[in-house]
């Protein structure tokens, strides 16, 4: 069973307490848990485009750790002396490191995101709350698709009468380039406002309003909240105990790792694999069924 068919409030706790997961953790163990989780995950919905992706970030880490360590000087472990004189320290680059990892857990989750959540989810998850946000947020993502398609539609149409953007010479490209972003930014914003007066005229942004929804709450939905909030209690219980944090200026501290550490490591990768869990669990399921239905 596919996440993205259960309740979107379920989609929204569980991605909303991933992230917060991602950002807040700087455990080594607890980074990684969430760097490998994320990237099985992202691959299992997207499959070799997730894998591509994921794998063109991993040079950023480093990259980022470099970068950090060279202008941030805090730390006591000095590696190296850069070329302006100042200390390349082992604390900065750690830390460098870690935020890296952070930065790119959290675009790996967001890739995952961006499968489940859909733009109904979103209106659903905010229409209640905020119906003039609901009444943009359905504008903004209904745009998206219609944006690329009238972009390509005004570079054909001056394709042919030799003002695309590949032809001339580069000065005229230029000009080119320019006059297809200045009629599609033109369009987009007449739409934008075509759009916003015919659903105020409707009533759309008016508190209260009814709207028509395909999701309801089961006992799947309740089962997979038990498991999540078990999963989301263990690492609340972990923060409590401090440890998830590590001190890196300015020397690297942290708490002795315990058989209690590896308890709350577990349950951590236990909830960020639950919905992949799931997945596979499901589709096993459908597998056993079908090769029943044929013998």
């Amino acid at each position: 069973m596919r996440f993205d068919s259960y309740h979107p409030m379920i989609n929204f706790i569980y991605f909303t307490a991933a992230l917060v997961g991602a950002v807040c953790f700087d455990h080594p163990a607890f980074l990684a848990v969430s760097y490998v989780c994320a990237f099985l995950y992202s691959v299992k919905l997207n499959g070799k485009r997730s894998l591509i992706f994921n794998v063109c970030l991993m040079p950023l880490i480093p990259v980022y750790a470099g970068i950090y360590s060279y202008y941030n000087h805090y730390g006591v472990t000095n590696l190296h002396v850069n070329f302006i004189g100042n200390q390349i320290t082992l604390e900065a680059v750690a830390f460098g490191l870690v935020i890296g990892v952070k930065i790119v857990t959290v675009l790996m989750i967001l890739s995952c995101v961006f499968a489940v959540i859909s733009s109904d989810k979103v209106i659903y998850l905010f229409g209640r709350i905020s119906p003039k946000l609901s009444l943009f947020l359905s504008i903004l993502l209904r745009s998206v698709p219609r944006i690329r398609a009238r972009a390509r539609r005004i570079g054909i149409s001056r394709r042919g009468i030799g003002k695309g953007c590949a032809q001339g010479n580069v000065f005229e490209r230029i000009r080119h380039v320019c006059a297809l972003f200045s009629i599609l930014i033109t369009w987009t914003l007449e739409d934008f406002f075509e759009s916003a007066a015919s659903m105020k005229c409707r009533g759309y942004s008016l508190r209260g309003r009814t709207a028509f929804s395909i999701y309801r709450f089961d006992n799947r939905d309740r089962g997979f909240v038990i498991a999540a909030f078990s999963g989301i209690l263990l690492m609340a219980a972990a923060a409590a105990l401090d440890q998830t944090h590590i001190y890196y200026n300015p020397e690297i501290i942290m708490n002795r790792i315990t058989a209690v550490s590896f308890v709350f490591y577990a349950g951590y990768a236990f909830f960020l694999l639950l919905p992949m869990l799931l997945q596979i669990v499901g589709e096993a399921s459908f597998r056993h069924a079908v090769h029943a239905n044929h013998r």
